[in-house]
């Protein structure tokens, strides 16, 4: 039972990961477009009766700057698409997040959607595994921007919080500002093959409840917050090191 949940754990990420391969190729090619256009700056820099030395090392500097860049994000996607079990250790959850956001920003940008964040620098390591609280975070934000798309009577904005639950845990929420949740399904909308919209298949909520009780802890969600939509909120055991 453990392996088939983790594989479909997988399933889910790389269908997530999917939707976004737009905006990854798009976040890969501007670095790629900086390094070609740097690469011909160089070249004619180096190519006329008197090289112009400075000029070229200063597009090869921004050539290894634009080409860490490429890299780094292909080593997010990677880490976010391959197998692995999972293993739970310390863990930054600022920066868990901050990942999620790097990945996903272009698509954000693509439905208009300005993201607010209000992440306590302060939050001790959490017990958690990476990639899966990753999943978490990137289902909740893929489905506040679904949740919006439809909205144009008001700014889409989707805001992630971090923030002490307890001297204990640590807790994570994402609101958005589209309709909320109807009162009617609220007791439902973690359960598996319940879907909100006709294209659903209804397992996100489902596995991200999973993956947070695994973690020992429970996600929940709420028909309106600050912003007047939906909020989810889930939270995640502090290290016992960090504690220390």
């Amino acid at each position: 039972m453990h392996e088939a949940r983790d594989a479909l754990l997988r399933v889910a990420r790389l269908s997530t990961m999917g939707e976004l391969s737009a905006s990854i190729a798009h976040e890969i090619n501007q670095p790629l477009s900086a390094i070609v256009a740097n690469g011909q700056a160089c070249r004619r820099f180096l190519g006329g009766p008197a090289a112009d030395i400075e000029d070229a090392r200063e597009a090869v500097e921004e050539i290894i700057v634009d080409g860490g860049r490429a890299s780094e994000v292909l080593k997010r996607v990677r880490g976010m698409v391959k197998y692995s079990v999972p293993e739970p250790g310390p863990l930054d959850v600022n920066g868990a997040i901050g990942e999620v956001l790097t990945i996903t920003c272009q698509e954000l940008h693509r439905h208009k959607v300005s993201v607010q964040t209000m992440l306590d620098p302060a939050l001790p390591l959490v017990l958690a595994d990476r990639v899966q609280v990753q999943q978490v975070v990137l289902n909740l934000v893929m489905n506040g921007i679904e949740a919006m798309r439809e909205v144009d009577d008001r700014p889409r904005v989707l805001m992630l919080k971090s923030q002490m639950g307890n001297d204990r845990e640590v807790t994570v929420s994402v609101e958005d500002t589209g309709a909320g949740v109807d009162p009617a399904q609220l007791g439902h909308i973690f359960e598996a093959f319940f879907a909100t919209k006709a294209e659903g298949l209804g397992m996100g909520l489902s596995i991200c409840q999973s993956i947070v009780r695994a973690h020992g802890r429970r996600l929940s969600a709420t028909t309106a917050g600050e912003l007047g939509g939906a909020v989810f909120r889930f939270t995640l055991p502090v290290s016992q090191e960090a504690a220390a």
